[in-house]
This record gives C-alpha cells, structure tokens and sequence, in this order.
C-alpha cells in the first residue's frame, strides 16, 4: 500500500476489493501497524508521563443533548496546554468529548469521525446511534494494551437519535465497556465533582439554554475541587466548549454565546460562590 514512484497512477487491488463497511477493519487487515493500538512503545519503567484531558460533561434535554468540556490539558503537576479542545463532531448528529491521553485520544477521535464517514459512503446509510456508539467501544478495547501502560482514553459519547427523537449518552471505560446514561454523565478527573453538581441540578424538562447553563455551571464546580480541570479564563477569553446536538444536527456555541454564558456565571458567582443552590424538599 506505499507509494511506488513507479506506479501507473491506479488504486492498489486492496483499495478496489469489495469487503466490510468499516475503515477500522480494512486498515487492521491491509496496514495494522497503522492502527494507534498496535504501536509498539519502547521499554520503560513505571508510568508514561503525557498530556491529560480532563473534564467531559453531558447533559439531555427534551430537544437534544449538550456536550461540554474544559479546556486544560495537564502533565503530572503542571498545566500542559490551557486551551486544548475536547469535543469533537464525530458526524452530523453526534460528538465526542475526549478525557485521558490528550495525543492519542485526538487520533482516536479522527479515526472514529474515518470510521464513520468510510462507512456512510459504502453503505449509502449512517449508522444508528447504537452502532456508532459500539464502533467506538470497539475501537477503546483496541486500546487496551496502551491503556495497562497509563495511555488510556475515556471518552463521552453524545448524539441524537433520530430514529427515536431524543438525545442520547454513552460512558466508557479503558477497557472499552460502554453503559448508556440517563439524564447526565461525565468523565475524566473532575468528574466526581461534576456529576454531583449535575445531580443537584437537573431536571427533565430543562430548555436548550437551562441545559448549556447547567453542563457550564458543572464544569466549574469541577474547577473549584480539581486541579486539572480548568474553569472559564476571563482574562485570557478562554471560555469551556460547549456543543448542541439536536434534530437540526450538531452546534458548537459561538465565541460570543460562550463567553456571555462564561461571564454571566462567573459574576454570580461573585455574589455565590459555591453556585445554585438546589431545594432541600
């Protein structure tokens, strides 16, 4: 499948064979060094020290779903990058928010955005909501092996599923285990923090607003106990990622939304800092 200066210009055979729908299958049978999970690390004693994404939170709504993340990277102690990006499209109706090995979970997402537009044009159909979601738990259990050495990748997976009309979200663990989640979820090291300000909050009847308020108001709670989760950035205009998913398809709020999202929470917090308070009854 390399290059061949030589070459007459045509597509290898492998290219015009017909074979599965999945690009993950065809590159595992014609090029599997190519695949992240198949690359050979070199010795090393204890853990690999990489950048880490942190926190991913995701909450449903009558219309849809919202996905969100922060936008710290760490390595060990220190901040790696203070405004990686976390939430990717994956397709048309669903996104990805990566926590874990920052590198390899980016590629991760690349492939699984291949992996389902390889399938679209072969098949002539997307696949269902449930399929993408257990592409994507195949392509972590392939993982598993960078995973044991501290290279895992844990993402959030979120979509709308059109077939029955809502929003939807699936967790995952390294060893690819998925569980769909009802309501809301989140993952990654401010996770715990998270999902506790999520569960005082939520309710099912929430607007597309009340739900993008909520996944920010979450992520800052997340900030104020964990370290490696980084809240809005006022200074620096660094505001979370903030992305809707609806029957209209997927939308990733604009700089202007997020910052007066960002900055309308940040000031009442001046006057609460501890945020919303939920009834006791």
């Amino acid at each position: 499948m390399e290059a061949n200066p030589r070459s007459t210009g045509r597509l290898p055979a492998a290219f015009l064979t017909p074979g599965s729908s999945s690009f993950v299958d065809f590159l595992s049978e014609h090029q599997p060094e190519m695949l992240p999970g198949n690359r050979q690390l070199p010795p090393v004693k204890g853990m690999v020290e990489a950048p880490h994404g942190t926190t991913i939170v995701a909450t449903t709504f009558p219309g849809g779903v919202v996905l969100a993340g922060d936008r710290r990277a760490t390595m060990g102690n220190m901040i790696a990058q203070r405004d990686i990006e976390k939430v990717f499209p994956a397709d048309e109706y669903s996104a990805v928010g990566i926590a874990g090995t920052a590198g390899l979970a980016v590629e991760m997402v690349k492939l699984f955005q291949l992996e389902l537009e390889h399938f679209e044009k072969v098949e002539g159909a997307q696949l269902s909501l449930e399929g993408k979601a257990n592409r994507l738990s195949t392509m972590i259990r392939s993982n598993l092996g960078m995973a044991m050495q501290g290279l895992a990748v844990v993402p959030l997976f979120a979509g709308y599923d059109v077939d029955r009309g809502k929003g939807r979200i699936f967790s995952y663990d390294v060893a690819g285990g998925r569980s769909e989640e009802t309501g809301f979820a989140a993952t990654g090291s401010g996770s715990v923090f998270a999902r506790g300000s999520m569960k005082k909050l939520y309710r099912e009847d929430l607007s597309e607003e009340q739900a993008t308020t909520l996944v920010v108001q979450a992520l800052y709670d997340a900030a104020d106990d964990d370290s490696a989760t980084g809240g809005p950035d006022l200074a620096r205009r660094i505001y979370p990622v903030v992305t809707v998913i609806t029957e209209d398809g997927f939308r990733r709020l604009g700089e202007q939304e997020s910052q007066e999202l960002a900055r309308a929470i940040t000031d009442r917090r001046m006057q609460q800092p501890d945020g919303p308070r939920a009834e006791l009854l």
